[in-house]
């Protein structure tokens, strides 16, 4: 039977100075390597609101919501158990893979930015630490012309293609 998700046997759940637990690598990771596939089955909002999901970031179409494939809510049993960082060091590649968009050792904490991945109504206060930290995450941070040039190529399909879209019309 196929697994429903993936996680990289170069990962671990660990605690994390950025937000409790974090995923780390335990072997160096190279650019472009596939880090996790989330999987699970893709709903819409009103489905998700009416079941009272959690919310999950999709990285897909806007109305859908991805619920993944869980073993339960404790530390570990998450696909992609990675917190935000501003100088986040996986992103998206399509819709549900996460890869390593530089380099990474062994011991680096693998994080992602979450502006990167959907356009939900959110904004946050950032405790990455970051030095290039934007101290408020918003839903509209995709759409900053610094973060597209940095994190071009790693953008969830859907942002991409809304990306794509904008610069064409």
């Amino acid at each position: 039977m196929i697994p429903l998700s993936y996680r990289s046997p170069k990962t671990e759940v660990r605690e994390s100075k950025i937000h409790g637990h974090g995923l780390f690598a335990t072997a160096d990771i190279a650019k472009d390597e596939v880090v996790a596939v989330k999987g699970g089955h893709i709903i819409s909002r009103e489905q998700t609101a009416r079941e009272n999901h959690a919310p999950v970031r999709p990285g897909g179409n806007p109305d859908r919501r991805q619920l993944p494939h869980r073993t339960g809510n404790a530390k570990g049993t998450r696909v992609v158990d990675s917190n935000h960082s501003c100088d986040a060091n996986l992103e998206m590649r399509g819709q549900i893979t996460f890869v390593a968009i530089r380099n990474i050792h062994a011991g680096e904490e693998l994080t992602h930015d979450w502006a990167m991945t959907d356009n939900d109504d959110y904004s946050v206060e950032c405790k990455c630490g970051a030095p290039n930290c934007r101290k408020i995450l918003t839903r509209k941070d995709w759409q900053r012309p610094d973060l597209q040039a940095r994190y071009a190529g790693y953008f969830s399909a859907y942002l991409a293609d809304k990306i794509a879209r904008r610069r064409y019309a």
